[in-house]
This record gives structure tokens, sequence and C-alpha cells, in this order.
């Protein structure tokens, strides 16, 4: 149960500060956020959709890629709005209760984005170090279970990190020094002790981390091998394209995560965190689209495909 250091009758009351340093700078904000939001919707719900249509993108490669635009979407959509209304309004509290969901699921989404990239790179080693039985390897009830259990994890240590959160006392009113209900704003505001919470986070992700880079570094590791004993020069060409906007993605992702969570924390880099925290939140669920599409041929192909099958048609009946 929650319990109140101050006003025992009253709720908790948590105040955003968001960008309120620089208060020219919010109409600015507010429109480059919104862009930023605009895009990442309709670039990730653009990517699934483009996969779903397109029967060429029905492999397992791409439907792992559908799932890690469908959380980018819903993770962007978790702290953007509320970053926006905090830029347009001058009300910026937040319930404890809205505040505590927020973190909720923009953890469970955060986790299970860093499991979907380490399945990613699982199934490029399987596609590289033996493509003729890809499919077979990667079945789609395999598929299906690995994504299951990327989101379940994802929700049993949100789960275990939030029960740490609600054990803490708060006073009826806290200013968290963020534009949203990051981890450690929160553990600030506490009135109580919260070195048992933090070990927790600590715990939970530094295991995380920890297990998917192996996996990663790993997987890597064995691609470069078998890409390095390829006869053919357009083979390694080929193979490396695949990968190249894969680990460039993963490289962006845990190097934010590994500053954020699993380093010591000092307290005179609150605006370090603060723009690692737009960085992970808003900003790569914008690129990883334009990374995936940009980089990816049969990606622009079903693009242009698409293209064609509805504008041609268009053409067609007006004259």
């Amino acid at each position: 149960m929650l319990r109140l250091e101050k006003n025992q009758s009253g709720t908790v009351t948590f105040i955003l500060l968001g960008f309120s340093d620089n208060p020219e700078l919010q109409v600015p904000l507010f429109l480059v956020f919104l862009v930023i939001y605009i895009v990442t919707v309709v670039g990730n719900l653009g990517m699934i959709i483009i996969i779903k249509i397109t029967s060429k993108l029905h492999t397992p490669m791409y439907f792992f890629l559908s799932h890690l635009s469908f959380v980018d979407f819903c993770y962007s959509t978790v702290v953007t709005p509320k970053l926006l209304e905090n830029l347009a309004v001058a009300d910026r509290t937040i319930s404890f209760k809205g505040c505590i969901t927020q973190f909720f699921f923009a953890c469970t989404f955060v986790v299970t984005e860093t499991l979907m990239l380490a399945v990613m790179a699982y199934d490029r080693v399987v596609a590289i170090s033996n493509p003729l039985m890809y499919t077979v390897a990667m079945s789609q009830t395999l598929c299906t279970l690995l994504v299951i259990g990327a989101y379940a994890w994802g929700i049993v240590t949100s789960l275990a990190i939030m029960s740490s959160l609600l054990s803490l006392s708060f006073c009826q009113f806290s200013i968290l020094d963020n534009f949203l209900c990051e981890y450690s704003v929160i553990l600030s505001a506490s009135c109580s002790d919260t070195y048992m919470s933090e070990m927790i986070l600590f715990t939970f992700a530094t295991f995380n981390e920890v297990s998917t880079l192996v996996i990663v570094l790993t997987s890597y590791l064995f691609i470069l091998t078998t890409v390095l004993q390829m006869d053919s020069a357009s083979g390694r060409r080929k193979a490396f394209s695949t990968c190249a906007s894969h680990f460039m993605a993963i490289t962006i992702y845990h190097g934010t995560i590994l500053f954020l969570y699993c380093v010591p924390r000092n307290q005179n880099l609150k605006e370090e965190v603060k723009v690692a925290s737009v960085f992970y939140t808003v900003i790569i669920p914008m690129l990883n689209p334009l990374i995936y599409s940009l980089r990816n041929k049969d990606v622009k192909e079903a693009v242009n495909n698409l293209k064609v099958t509805k504008i041609l048609p268009q053409l067609i009946h007006s004259h």
C-alpha cells in the first residue's frame, strides 16, 4: 500500500518540469516533437502495413521487424503525447497512478525491444550461416514463441520494478526533473530509503543488457566469421548490407540504455539523463523504420510496388 509522508488523506501528485528551464523554446520544441511523433507513427505503422500486405516480406526477419515497429510505436505513444501536452499547457502535473502507469508501459516496451533486437540478431545468424534451412529452423511456431517470450519478459520486468516503486513513501507534491516518469526521477522524489529499489532496477537492467548483448555480440561474431569465409564478393556485400541496419539500430539503442541504467549515476548529469531519455523514447522509435527502410532493398521495392499499384490504376481511370 502506498504510504504518504505528508497529508495522509491526500493523493500523491507529481509535477513534470520537462524543458521549463527554457520557456522561449516551448513552441519550437512542441513543433519539433510533434513532427517527430508524426514521422514515428507513420513510419512504424507504415512498416507494419507494408510487411502485412506484401507476400514477399512474409519471412521471419520481417515478422520480427513488424513487432519491432509495433513496440516502437507503442512506447513512443506512451511518452510523446504527455510530452507535447506539457509543452502546450501550463499545468504539468501528473497523478501518481498516471505516472506509474506511464512508467509501467514504457518499461515494458523498452525491455521488449531489447529482447526483440537480440532475437533479430539470432535470426540473422540462422539466415546467413544456414540459408537453405532458414525457413525450417526459424519456423512460424518458434518465431511466435520468441515474440511472446519477449513481451512476457518485458511485462515481468516492469511488474517487478514497479512493485519496488509502490513500496516507497512519497510526499503529497513532488517535482520530477524530466519530461516523463523515468525511474531515477521517481526515486529522487521518494521520502524513504531507495537502496533496495535501486538494487532491483540495477539487477534487472544489468541482467537484460548483459544477456541480450552476449546474444547480439556472439551472433555477429558468427556472422562475421561466416561472411569472411564466403567466396563471392557480392555475397559478402549482400550479407553485410542485410546486417548493417540491424547493427546500427542495436548500437544506438544499447548505447543509450547502458548510459542510463547500467553505469553509476552522477547527480550532476541531470541534463544528460534528460537528453538520453529523449533519445531512446522519442528519437529511436522514429529512426528505426527509417534505418530499416532506407537500407533495405526489399522494403524499398515493396514501397515502389505499392506506389505503382495505387497510382497506375488512378492514372488509367482518369484517362
